[in-house]
């Protein structure tokens, strides 16, 4: 008996070998070297010894990374509460209301953004929200103002439209499989016990479909935090994120050891904030068991 569990056993690990050797050498060791560099002294474009500190007591005393680190962190919250309350009524509608044979017709739709670049996608945005823009041209050709809104110069504003439109599919596809789980058969109970279809859906069908949308959350929050792109595309790098001074460190102050560091930091604290997100939320999920 032990010699056929011992069998299993290395079969198993056979198994899992390639991908475990993929992993490692995909995710950890790029990891673990960003780790190694923000310890290092970062001077004339490379990294060397002595190992020191200073690079992270730089980051707590000067505001500027202070200040960027809050703005990611702030527009992250806001685009993953507008994505979420985006998805979840559009997931609600397909699960509930879409006949179960067109369901797959509709889940092909919505990942029809995929099929674009983000970068063309990010970048029909500046058109959309722009000066002299369509937002523009549909609200001055409604007489509904007389001056050029041109979100585009609200950078802040402009980058939660945008990221919250390019992450939407990902959030719906989370909540509607949630939702797809959901017992009818309890829905149906809670009317029957007299319930308004509201107090149901707040009583029955929310809680149950709460594993998804925290599942959502952590799928927009954390890229959102790191992203690069949509700062410099929509804000004109004028509304910097953290990401994009990682980009400066790295690239234009050919710093790496510090740009490492900013990379350690962020990373940091994003895991906590999601850790802690994840934690209180299995604890309400518990409590409702």
């Amino acid at each position: 008996m032990a010699q056929t569990n011992s069998s299993e056993a290395k079969s198993g690990w056979l198994l899992i070998s390639p991908p475990a050797i993929y992993a490692a050498l995909l995710l950890a060791a790029p990891l673990a070297t960003v780790v190694i560099y923000s310890v290092l002294t970062g001077e004339k474009g490379a990294v060397s010894l002595p190992f020191t500190i200073e690079n992270y007591t730089e980051l707590v005393q000067k505001p500027i990374y202070r200040v960027l680190m809050g703005r990611s962190l702030m527009i992250s919250f806001l685009v993953t509460l507008a994505t979420v309350l985006l998805a979840y009524p559009i997931a609600y509608y397909v699960s509930f209301y879409v006949k179960p044979s067109k369901k797959a017709l509709w889940l092909f739709l919505i990942t029809i953004p995929f099929w674009t670049s983000y970068i063309i996608r990010v970048s029909l945005w500046r058109t959309i929200l722009g000066y002299d823009g369509i937002v523009d041209s549909i609200v001055m050709g409604l007489g509904l103002s007389d001056t050029q809104l041109n979100i585009l110069s609200n950078g802040v504003a402009s980058i939660i439209i945008t990221l919250a439109h390019a992450y939407a599919p990902f959030a719906v596809l989370p909540i509607f499989v949630s939702l797809e789980k959901v017992d009818r058969s309890l829905l149906e109970a809670g009317q029957d016990l007299g319930e308004s279809r509201w107090m149901t859906f707040l009583r029955v069908t929310l809680p149950l479909s709460l594993p998804g949308v925290i599942a959502a959350v952590l799928i927009v929050f954390i890229p959102t935090v790191g992203d690069y792109v949509t700062p410099e595309l929509i804000g004109g790098g004028k509304t910097p994120m953290i990401a994009n001074l990682m980009e400066t460190q790295m690239l234009k102050q050919r710093d790496q050891a510090m740009g490492s560091a900013i990379a350690v930091a962020a990373m940091t604290i994003v895991a906590v904030i999601s850790l802690i997100f994840v934690l209180l939320n299995r604890r309400f999920l518990g409590g409702r068991k």
